[in-house]
């Protein structure tokens, strides 16, 4: 039978998954692997959670759909209650929508807007992001992005300005953290002085970089900077939390860990943990605010954003969370999770780093790890250890262009939230017994001296 799916790599085989149970996947040949990477860092509470199976049934049976321009529901507003109790200051109001690429282009339209609603005339329409960095892959979220999935359709996008990241292991300054000064920060500054912040609306940035670069966390000081920085200028700070959001750094909100209140924060993923499609933003009350007091209508929205069986969902998944104690098993076996990589892969020649914060972690294969020169774009092999650790039951989430924004490959490492130590210790085994073989195929192919 000829499979007619589009799919994104359309050469690339791919298994039938049969089965999903905890931080386990079973395909069609009853082979069993951990879903290290929980689908794109989006199963939480893992697969198979009767309670939020049993709330999407439930609030299936009452009504499924119905538009949030006419109606409301319990589930949208309790959904929205928690949240609010949950996020930081008064980041207290959530505006939905259905995804991830959906918020961030929700946020951008939003933060426009707002100084229009304040202003009555406002030049500031600009959002300043990183290099490095993925924010989505609609128009406006792809302009905020700056990683080599924005190539192709350069043309189509918005000149949006970009700074460097805060990529420590291969610092743009060459410097190392514990004396840097923050040149990555302050460059935000720099970058204003030049486009002018009367034409600048926000700043957004990932609190641990996801996909792009591979779990890169910030050193000590840099949100700090960055929020002094968007103050001093009249910019918001836009916080893209759909990967690190719920949990999934060991924080309900990953930003916390910094010390940092953001004025509005993306989501999606761990929101509905991969039973439905659901994004949101969370924004704070002065904003809303100045919505209300002004034209009170936000000109924009999406069909699915503020259903009832997503909202549902969503707080089916937030008291699993809180109720199972999910947050602080992410910081904890986190932990663990991260000494084991570093400890174990230490001895390998092809890893250059083992980084991350809770269960969102990142390896970087290199070519050389005492120099750091990354293996020719032409091996792929990202997608090469990915295969690789697959044979060995293990499915994590490749990437590639960190390096420079061509060559460079690692790898995401993002767990279901329920991860056991035990389960922590049968991942590291796998991973340490998919990159012997991997170096021996490269030592074979000439790939490695």
């Amino acid at each position: 039978m000829p499979d007619n799916v589009f799919y994104r790599s359309v050469s690339k085989e791919h298994l039938v998954v049969d089965r999903g149970e905890g931080i386990y996947l079973y395909d069609k040949n009853g082979n069993r692997y951990i879903d290290a990477c929980a689908g794109a860092a989006v199963t939480n509470v893992g697969h198979g959670n009767a309670k939020v199976i049993n709330a999407m049934l439930t609030q299936a049976q009452r009504v499924a759909f119905t538009h949030l321009s006419r109606w409301t529901s319990e589930p949208v507003q309790k959904l929205a209650d928690m949240v609010a109790a949950i996020a930081p200051g008064s980041l207290n109001k959530l505006y939905l929508v259905s995804g991830g690429s959906e918020a961030t282009e929700s946020a951008l339209k939003m933060a426009r807007q707002y100084f229009l609603e304040r202003d009555g005339v406002s030049g500031k329409y600009k959002i300043i992001s990183r290099w490095k960095s993925f924010h989505g892959n609609t128009i406006g979220s792809l302009s905020m992005t700056g990683d080599n999935r924005r190539k192709k359709y350069t043309p189509l996008l918005l000149d949006f300005p970009k700074i460097n990241p805060p990529y420590c292991y291969r610092c743009d300054y060459g410097k190392n953290p514990a004396s840097c000064g923050l040149d990555c920060a302050y460059e935000l500054e720099k970058v204003l002085m030049k486009e002018g912040a009367d034409s600048v609306a926000a700043f957004i940035a990932e609190p641990v970089i996801g996909a792009a670069s591979g779990a890169v966390v910030p050193p000590d000081g840099y949100f700090k900077a960055i929020r002094e920085i968007c103050d001093k200028h009249d910019i918001l700070f836009i916080a893209d939390e759909v990967m690190t959001g719920f949990g999934r750094t060991g924080s309900m909100f990953a930003l916390e860990q910094f010390g940092v209140i953001p004025d509005l924060i993306t989501v999606a993923k761990g929101m509905s943990a991969g039973y439905i499609p659901l994004g949101g933003v969370v924004v704070k009350d002065e904003i809303f605010e100045t919505f209300k007091k002004g034209s009170g209508v936000f000109v924009h929205g999406h069909t699915y954003g503020g259903n009832p069986l997503a909202a549902a969902v969503a707080v089916a998944v937030l008291e699993v969370l809180q109720g199972e104690n999910l947050v602080e098993n992410s910081r904890v076996v986190g932990q663990y999770l991260l000494h084991k990589l570093q400890e174990k892969l230490a001895v390998s020649r092809v890893v250059g780093d083992v980084r991350g914060r809770g269960l969102l972690q990142g390896v970087e294969i290199v070519k050389d790890k005492y120099t750091k020169t990354p293996f020719s774009v032409k091996l792929g092999i990202a997608e090469m250890a990915t295969l690789r650790l697959m044979q060995h039951g293990v499915v994590v989430y490749p990437g590639n262009g960190a390096a420079d924004g061509i060559s460079g490959d690692h790898f995401l490492l993002a767990p279901p939230l329920i991860l056991t130590r035990e389960q922590a210790d049968e991942l590291v085994q796998g991973i340490v017994n998919g990159f012997a073989e991997l170096e021996q195929e490269l030592h074979r192919s000439g790939e490695l001296n």
